[in-house]
């Protein structure tokens, strides 16, 4: 069974064509530019729910940020791991009395830094250079169309012509 399946016929995003007719307003080349758009019909007082800003050519960027080794796996393991203890142990202050908090606190984040650099030296050591290499994934479309739904779309097009954030179809 998919997800849209297990939403219930009231929480399904609408696909029929009366609602799809969607009428492009502007495109512009990033999403910062887009929301600005919208953010000043917005200010202008114009009904933004019938807008959508819907991102093209979606494409997948991975950015690779360095070389992965056992032991910068462990020292991100470590890292997270006593960010996981220092919580532990400031849970474990609230059922404490007298000035064992800062004790708590730090045996806490020791103890963490200790599995998290275990975990994270296991984790890695089990790929068997696999993937040797530490990177951050992001989604970037390459253009952004604002659209308007429900007859709008010139009312839109007018407030950002005046507003001098209309660009050429």
């Amino acid at each position: 069974m998919t997800a849209a399946n297990t939403l219930s016929t009231a929480q399904q995003p609408r696909f029929d064509p009366a609602y799809t007719a969607w009428k492009t307003v502007a495109s512009y080349d990033d999403y910062a530019t887009a929301q600005r758009a919208v953010d000043q019909l917005s200010d202008d007082g114009f009904p933004v729910e019938h807008l959508d800003i819907i991102g093209s050519d979606l494409r997948l960027v991975e950015r690779v940020t360095g070389r992965l080794t056992k032991r910068r796996a462990a020292a991100a393991g470590a890292a997270s791991g006593a960010w996981f203890g220092l919580l532990v142990g400031l849970l474990l202050t609230l059922f404490s009395s007298g000035g064992v908090w800062f004790v708590l606190l730090a045996v806490g984040a020791a103890i963490g830094a200790l599995w998290g650099a275990a975990f994270g030296y296991i984790q890695h050591a089990a790929t068997r250079g696999a993937r040797d290499f530490a990177s951050a994934r992001m989604l970037a479309a390459m253009r952004y169309d604002i659209v308007a739904r429900n007859g709008y779309v010139d009312a839109a097009r007018s407030g950002l012509h005046q507003a001098g954030l209309l660009k050429s179809l």
